[in-house]
């Protein structure tokens, strides 16, 4: 990962704490949504240099934002960060191909 990305994935990390601290009295959850492998246009251009076997469509990640804004105890992961394909184990859902992405963290790709 370069400094750049880090930077700015440390901020938006920081900014949706911060938010979601100074928007809980108002009851608006706040939480950041990472996706894994999107099938973009640019990656399947290149797919021959990827292994899209725990890819997401471009719907997917709509799938996640769809499941926490319909969630009643949302609030609870106010200020978090989220992993599209965890959000989707959490909920019961799979992608638009049937397939169920795995969530990539540390203890995953050990």
């Amino acid at each position: 990962m370069g400094v750049a990305y880090g930077m700015a994935k440390s901020a938006t990390n920081r900014m949706t704490e911060t938010m979601a601290h100074e928007l809980k009295e108002h009851n608006i959850s706040v939480v950041t949504i990472y996706p894994g492998l999107v099938r973009t246009e640019s990656v399947m251009k290149s797919a021959e240099f990827f292994d899209l076997s725990n890819s997401e469509s471009t719907e997917f990640i709509g799938l996640a934002i769809s499941a926490l804004a319909t969630d009643l105890n949302v609030l609870k992961k106010s200020g978090t960060k989220q992993i599209a394909a965890q959000v989707a184990l959490d909920y019961g859902y799979k992608d638009i191909d049937g397939k169920q992405p795995i969530p990539l963290n540390i203890s995953s790709c050990q």
